[in-house]
């Protein structure tokens, strides 16, 4: 009876492409998703399409002169729903789909590629100002206003004869009311470092021994509670942010879902405790955490300290031969799913019983 309440992962849409495929996105309040990639000849492409029943429909395709990396819409109002974009020539540029020819913002954020953006403050989720944060291959983290002209509003760069390393992800946290604020970043040779925004200071860093390959807070708009970071080696670690101790920084578990690297992780929006990792074997895995009896004890010294809880499979799938890169669930169908994969294929997945979790 157990195995009959398990959630199964359903493909329900496959649609081949004829580019490489690096972000997709489903669009807020609709039936729509983008995919985001480069073209063989080396230019970016935006493409969007509509779900009607067991199809895709293709309903434009925007080519742009650079290869577009990532993509977010968290910075944006409902009404308006633009799309804000990280390319491979270290751009950062604002579409309305409506309107796609020129960017409504553009600047040239990062001297190389733009690996990882997240967004905030838009489509009602998060208090404070819209922000998007970008994190690049130069090695510096940055926060942007698009209200705002050509600066950054926060730069988080290595200091004066610190090596650069390559930032592969950054995600906004802790925005739960006016003035909090946080990025984690996640970094080539497995550090993962905490920006405050509101000290504009290093709140907190720690090293996990394998490139970063994802890190995402469970929710932006809240009070922090837990942050999952993926990386090369297969592992992911599940970090309990309530509770930060002076030395000893947030307690963690970590899993080992599978031989080969976890590229992304993304939380269900409608149950915080359950996400899902995508794999380079082309697997994806459905996991929950259970928190611990108590979430914070008191160490020698009476200090509080963390209590890291556990994580449980629900379930995997094999969809792919390549690896599966990018990953999104619809904010308003619960179980809808879209991921994307080197075998330039897009997927449209049902998960099935998550109300029963």
């Amino acid at each position: 009876a157990a195995g009959l309440e398990r959630p199964q992962v359903v493909s329900h849409v496959q649609q081949a492409l004829n580019y490489t495929v690096f972000d997709c996105k489903w669009v807020p309040r609709s039936a729509r998703l983008l995919c985001l990639g480069s073209a063989a000849r080396g230019t970016g492409l935006i493409q969007l399409y509509e779900l009607h029943g067991a199809r895709l429909e293709l309903l434009r395709e925007i080519e742009k002169p650079k290869p577009i990396k990532c993509g977010t819409f968290g910075a944006t109002s409902l009404q308006q729903r633009y799309l804000a974009t990280g390319d491979f020539g270290g751009n950062l540029n604002i579409w309305n789909l409506e309107a796609p020819e020129i960017p409504v913002y553009s600047v040239k954020g990062h001297k190389e590629i733009i690996n990882s953006i997240d967004g905030v403050g838009g489509l009602g989720i998060g208090e404070g100002a819209p922000e998007i944060v970008t994190g690049s291959r130069d090695g510096t983290v940055k926060v942007w206003d698009p209200r705002q002209n050509d600066t950054p509003v926060a730069n988080m760069e290595p200091v004066q004869g610190e090596s650069k390393r390559d930032c592969w992800t950054v995600a906004f946290g802790n925005a739960y009311n006016q003035e909090e604020r946080v990025v984690c970043a996640g970094y080539d040779n497995g550090d993962i470092k905490l920006f405050d925004l509101k000290t504009m200071s290093l709140r907190w860093e720690t090293n996990i021994k394998n490139g970063v390959c994802s890190v995402e807070f469970d929710r932006k708009d809240i009070n922090m509670n837990k942050l999952v970071a993926t990386s090369l080696e297969g592992k992911f670690h599940v970090f309990d942010m309530r509770t930060q101790h002076p030395t000893k920084g947030f307690a963690s578990v970590s899993e080992k879902a599978q031989k080969s690297t976890i590229w992304q992780v993304r939380h269900l929006p409608q149950n915080r405790d359950i996400f899902m990792t995508s794999g380079g074997s082309g697997s994806l895995h459905l996991w929950k955490y259970e928190y611990p009896a108590q979430r914070s004890k008191k160490d020698s010294e009476g200090s509080e300290m963390g209590v890291a809880g556990s994580v449980s499979l629900l379930q995997n799938v094999t969809l792919s031969t390549q690896p599966i890169s990018s990953l999104d669930w619809s904010p308003d169908k619960k179980g809808l799913c879209v991921c994307g994969a080197f075998d330039q294929t897009v997927r449209v997945l049902i998960v099935t019983k998550l109300n029963k979790i």
